[in-house]
């Protein structure tokens, strides 16, 4: 795990994966607002080759509004992104940037930031429990 997110390793196959964190992350009241395609943006735009990764716009509307109350700026830094990335056939992981991670750039998030974070880490951890 790098030092600016939260992450699972989850034994499911891709698909199934995706589908996990949009049901964990829903339970924790996000909804997923975008969803990039890495590996096959990479191929049309640049022909390469890459695993399996998708990048889906996390958003818990009470939160980014109170975030945005804090510093109207800080939409450039929403939604949260969350990714889910093929390491096997039976494998993926699951990385969310950690919150926390924002208040060193955007000073009085820290409740905002707290509360995310918490979301996000049950989140990844009921992944790992179910699977």
């Amino acid at each position: 795990m790098s030092s600016y997110t939260l992450s699972a390793t989850v034994a499911l196959p891709y698909e199934d994966a995706v589908a996990a964190t949009r049901a964990a992350l829903a339970d924790q009241g996000f909804g997923v607002l975008t969803e990039i395609d890495i590996a096959v943006t990479l191929k049309a735009k640049l022909d390469v080759d890459m695993p399996r990764q998708v990048i889906l716009g996390a958003c818990r509307p009470p939160l980014a509004y109170a975030a945005l109350q804090a510093d109207p700026s800080v939409a450039a830094m929403l939604p949260c992104n969350v990714v889910v990335r093929s390491l096997d056939d039976g494998t993926c992981l699951v990385e969310a940037i950690d919150p926390a991670a924002m208040t060193q750039l955007v000073p009085g998030l820290e409740h905002v930031a707290a509360e995310a974070g918490s979301r996000l880490t049950a989140a990844l951890a009921a992944l790992t429990e179910e699977h």
